[in-house]
């Protein structure tokens, strides 16, 4: 079997911000491209522990583990009114981003460690509110300011709401029916 390779622990930059992984494997990871969701997989775009939630509707974007918390706290502090209400966070920021600095010349490695990012794309749910019944109008409210803390457009869901597959909205597919007939076709002679 392959030798284990070694895990890193950031020292003190683990508690810069709340959301970030225990361990990495790699310190520095690739910039990658925002996921274009090809095929016809629909996973993450319906609610899964909610009753309300906010999808992203416009294109794909790269979120901060700053921005994340900032949305959450606001969707925290307008339903905190709500006894056992619950807020779903259903990406995590697990990609290093390393920036270096300006009118740097070429070469010497790559820069430092700056933040913790993830790529989502479009049709991928973002928060999730459940846990006790909440009226619409509060959740509709909460999840419309956390989407003006985010750099993209967002939708509001519901249970009842369909996946999505990129920009488009799956239709369930009906079964088709089978109608026999038992007339037969005469032709004239």
């Amino acid at each position: 079997m392959w030798p284990s390779l070694p895990r890193v622990q950031l020292g003190g930059i683990r508690f810069r911000s709340q959301l970030a992984p225990r361990q990495i494997q790699n310190v520095k990871r690739h910039k990658g491209r925002i996921p274009i969701p090809t095929g016809g997989s629909t996973r993450g775009t319906t609610l899964a522990f909610g009753d309300w939630g906010i999808r992203i509707k416009g294109m794909g974007v790269r979120f901060t583990a700053k921005q994340l918390m900032t949305a959450e706290e606001v969707i925290k502090r307008n339903i905190k009114v709500v006894k056992g209400a619950k807020v779903y966070l259903r990406v995590f920021p697990d990609i290093p981003v390393c920036i270096k600095g300006n009118e740097t010349r070429m070469g010497k490695g790559k820069g430092t460690f700056e933040f913790w990012a993830t790529r989502v794309p479009t049709g991928r749910v973002i928060f999730e509110i459940g846990g006790t019944p909440i009226r619409e109008e509060l959740a509709r409210e909460a999840l419309r300011q956390a989407a003006d803390k985010l750099p993209t457009t967002f939708e509001f869901i519901t249970r009842q709401s369909l996946p999505r597959l990129g920009n488009v909205v799956v239709q369930p597919s009906s079964s088709p029916v089978s109608t026999t007939s038992t007339a037969t076709a005469v032709h004239p002679s």
